[in-house]
């Protein structure tokens, strides 16, 4: 199993990308977000995730081991397979990705082309749990980085009506989004969520 392949790009693509590597050029998959990483780069490393069907061998490339982590979770859901996952991880970085998931937000995984009710609830309720432990604890990282800020933005939006767990949740999204936002960023943003 090829884990990843450094070389030189030779050829990008927003959607795919060449690395020639010893003579060889492999042609890989790709994200935006990966695409975004190494479009400035003469040289690049992509982790590799390989597809073997009976009708094709395709490489996926990624410029960090974390967005192939995710992407290895994303098509473990039924109905999802590799195109799909690459879009989803197209339309947001790992980091909103795991934030969606983990405040069971279906809408916004629902604007993701390609992903309809059902599959953007099977993708929540099958990932919750595998996505939170992934990414190491950043949803209490986040929290505690901004505590004044989490504590008050969450505070408010109880004295709005709004359920606190799910307040908390929306609050360490926005905070793990943006980590420098005031109290009045932070309440805007999740009144936009909930």
């Amino acid at each position: 199993m090829i884990d990843y392949i450094k070389g030189e790009v030779a050829e990008l693509m927003p959607a795919s990308v060449t690395i020639e590597a010893n003579g060889v050029g492999y042609f890989a998959q790709i994200s935006l977000n990966t695409y975004t990483a190494i479009n400035t780069k003469k040289e690049a490393k992509l982790y590799i995730f390989e597809s073997i069907r009976e009708d094709a061998y395709q490489l996926f490339g990624f410029a960090d081991k974390h967005e192939r982590d995710v992407f290895i979770h994303l098509i473990s859901v039924s109905g999802v397979g590799a195109s799909t996952a690459r879009m989803i991880l197209s339309s947001m970085t790992t980091q909103e990705l795991e934030g969606v998931i983990a405040s069971g937000n279906v809408d916004q995984l629902k604007t993701v082309k390609g992903i309809g009710l059902k599959t953007a609830q099977r993708i929540i309720v099958d990932l919750k749990d595998k996505i939170q432990k992934i990414a190491g604890g950043t949803l209490s990282t986040a929290l505690a980085g901004n505590n004044a800020v989490a504590e008050e933005a969450v505070a408010a939006l109880v004295m709005l009506g709004f359920v606190q767990g799910a307040s908390q949740k929306a609050v360490t999204n926005i905070l793990k989004q943006t980590p420098g936002a005031t109290i009045e960023q932070t309440i805007k943003a999740a009144l936009k969520i909930l």
